[in-house]
């Protein structure tokens, strides 16, 4: 029986992730299968990517044939270079100490890789979201204002009107100087002179 890795589609309409199976190359694509090794999920940033790896290099040493997405999952992932370091120490090309240490020297490369790719995506992302907040702060601001110049209007319209006063002319009313004491007596006496009469 030809057995073949290959991917078999799950998700909705529009979001596809997929299992990486190990099934019998003569069935369906989402048919029957042997074993699920993983799984991939493309519409992340970076892929998301799960996999047993020691059964995905027994399922290659077997004889199992990935398809070309899954070969280049497989070969991101280090399991197309461990088979060939183990290929090597079995043909005495070098012993395992040296495939596991060329092994560890490959996964902490690709480590630092990764980890930069998402640090750089951070970066971006906190970047993108400075730049939305900087946006939001600026609408705010002129909404602010707008709604403050509207209130000013509404308040000016809506005060009573100042009354215009008009101008009332002024007359000057002659002041009359006060009689003295002297003379006020002799208008009295005559003010009584005639009363008695």
């Amino acid at each position: 029986m030809a057995t073949k890795l290959r991917l078999q589609r799950r998700g909705r309409k529009n979001y596809p992730f997929y299992q990486i199976i190990v099934a019998d190359s003569r069935a369906p694509r989402d048919g029957k299968y042997i074993e699920r090794i993983g799984s991939y999920n493309p519409n992340t940033h970076p892929a998301t990517i799960t996999l047993d790896f020691e059964r995905a290099l027994y399922w290659l040493q077997t004889g199992a044939q990935p398809t070309d997405t899954v070969r280049n999952i497989l070969s991101g992932e280090g399991v197309l270079l461990k088979k060939h370091l183990l290929e090597g120490v079995k043909k005495g090309a070098f012993d395992q100490a040296e495939a596991d240490r060329k092994f560890d020297a490959w996964r902490n490369s690709k480590l630092l890789v990764d980890q930069k790719l998402r640090s750089k995506d951070d970066e971006q992302k906190r970047s993108e979201e400075k730049a939305r907040l900087e946006a939001e702060k600026d609408v705010n601001k002129s909404r602010a204002e707008a709604l403050a110049q509207k209130k000013a209007e509404e308040e000016a319209a809506n005060a009573p009107a100042p009354v215009e006063e008009e101008a009332t002319p002024v007359v000057e009313v002659p002041v009359v100087e006060e009689a003295t004491a002297t003379e006020e007596a002799p208008v009295a006496e005559a003010a009584e002179e005639k009363s008695g009469e």
